[in-house]
Formats: C-alpha cells, sequence, structure tokens
C-alpha cells in the first residue's frame, strides 16, 4: 500500500500544516519562514556575531550545529555540549528558538534542554530508532522536528520516515527537501523541487527547502530560494556566517551577512505572488 493509500497522521487533514500544535508557531498560514544560522557552533564569539546579523535580519529562529556528522573523520565534528550552551546562551539573550541536529538518541533531553526545534539530519533518515526516541520525547511539548530527506531516499520513504515521528506522538514535524544525489557535479546535490510539491500533495506535514545543502555553493542559494517560494515550499533553512571564508563548515555555501540581510527584500514578491509574507 502506497502512502496515498494510508490513513495515518501525515496525510489524513491533520491540520498539521495550518495549526502548528505547539506553541513555537514556526510554520504560520500565510506566511514563508526562514531559518538562518551557520553550520556549526565554533565559538562564542562567531556564534553571537552570526546570531546578531539573523536578529538584524528580522529572522525568529536560528540554525547551529553542536553535533555534526561529517564524512570524513577528521573533518570539525562541533563542540558538543559546549556548542551546545552557547547556542542557547546567545539565542535567549537575543529572543531567537533555536535549531540543531541530534544524532544520538542518548543525547535528546540534552539537546531539549538547549533548542526548541531538533533536526534530524539526512544520513539520519533512516535511523528508525532515533526518530521513534524522538518523537516519543517531543510529545505534549513545545519542541518540534525538522526532518530531512535522505539523499538518496524517495519520496515516500521521506513520509514514511516522518511516521515513525508521528506514530510515536511526535505530531509537529516539518519536513525539509535538502538535494539528492545525482550523477550531477556542477552542484553538491540536486535540488528536489518537484518532491516538495509532491510532498505537499501526500500529507499536510509543512515542507521546507535547504537550498545551502543543494547548492554547495552560495551563488546559487538565493535563486534556489526564490524557486522554492515558487515550489509551494513553506520556507527554508539556509547557512549564512559573519565570516563565511573562515567558516569550519560548509564555508563555500555560507551567505555572507550582506545577503542575509537582503534576503527578505529579494523573497518577498516571489512570496506575495504565493500569497504568502517572509517572516
Amino acid at each position: 500500500m502506497s502512502i496515498s493509500e494510508k490513513a495515518t497522521l501525515s496525510n489524513i487533514k491533520s491540520n498539521i500544516k495550518t495549526d502548528v500544535k505547539t506553541s513555537n508557531g514556526m510554520i504560520r498560514p500565510g506566511s514563508f519562514r526562514v531559518v538562518a544560522g551557520p553550520c556549526t557552533v565554533e565559538s562564542h564569539e562567531q556564534f553571537a556575531a552570526s546570531a546578531k546579523a539573523v536578529k538584524q535580519a528580522g529572522y525568529e529562529y536560528i540554525r547551529g550545529g553542536a553535533f555534526k556528522p561529517r564524512t570524513s573523520p577528521y573533518s570539525f565534528q562541533g563542540l558538543g555540549e559546549e556548542g551546545l550552551t552557547i547556542l542557547s546562551d546567545v539565542s535567549k539573550n537575543l529572543g531567537l528558538k533555536a535549531v540543531t541536529e541530534i544524532l544520538d538518541p542518548g543525547d535528546i533531553e540534552l539537546v531539549m534542554e538547549h533548542a526548541q526545534i531538533l533536526q534530524i539530519g539526512t544520513r539520519n533518515m533512516a535511523n528508525f530508532a532515533l526518530l521513534k526516541r524522538v518523537g516519543a520525547a517531543i510529545a505534549r511539548t513545545d519542541h518540534g522536528v525538522i526532518l530531512k530527506r535522505g539523499f538518496s531516499a524517495t519520496v515516500e520513504e521521506w513520509l514514511l520516515a516522518a511516521e515513525y515521528i508521528t506514530n510515536a506522538g511526535g505530531d509537529n514535524v516539518v519536513l525539509c527537501e535538502r538535494g539528492i544525489r545525482t550523477f550531477e557535479t556542477s552542484t553538491r546535490f540536486t535540488l528536489d523541487l518537484s518532491a516538495v510539491i509532491v510532498a505537499k500533495r501526500l500529507t499536510d506535514l509543512p515542507v521546507i527547502v535547504d537550498p545551502s545543502h543543494a547548492a554547495g555553493r552560495r551563488d546559487l542559494v538565493i535563486p534556489l530560494s526564490k524557486a522554492s517560494v515558487a515550489a509551494e515550499a513553506d520556507g527554508l533553512i539556509v547557512e549564512s556566517h559573519h565570516e563565511p571564508q573562515e567558516a569550519l563548515c560548509d564555508a563555500e555555501q555560507a551567505l555572507p551577512i550582506e545577503a542575509l540581510l537582503s534576503l527578505r527584500e529579494v523573497l518577498q514578491p516571489f512570496a506575495s505572488a504565493m500569497g504568502r509574507e517572509v517572516i
């Protein structure tokens, strides 16, 4: 039986998309949410400078990784618990809500103490033990989950992964298309905007787009962001850094401050055409 034939929480008319059940209000009717911030928390000084730019741009959610799954074991893996402390201290001081990745089921409670939104990355989309534990942990709380599509996953596999979370009680799930692996080498991954449209036809869960990881190049992030609005996405999660050339992680795809500050103005005409407001 295909996902479209299942009578499950993610694809019945559950009002998740139009009436988010938790108080964090990440996805709102008529809005186009932008989440921005650095790939990883590198230091208090670095994260504070990047977070101030997010606040100045008028956005309410900041991303920042403390635990980083990297392809190479020799790449920067994040600051761990120290990074979480920096993330929460800076975001609280600026009145921002924090988004960060969860890798280990044993760290769920710790991460929830420091962030409002838990991100499950592309490599963990099929980590079913983690999905179920996260779903149970956020049930009846104000926390939410961003579930990134696996870079080799079908839309059906992605939606069924979301149902591991919802079936465990976590009904505040936001899907994220972040690009899939294809034969194309001019970009880091291939952004599959058709998957955004298909997912929104099959489920009431909101869908956002990560153009930064898809492109792997900052010059493509804003054009792909515009296309995401037209593809009926509910928002973006983009990487930004106060000194992109010095970033310890994904330096090539992080937006500089000036681009972040102009992003709302650039996107709003497209959002207006879709009956949305960039927030």
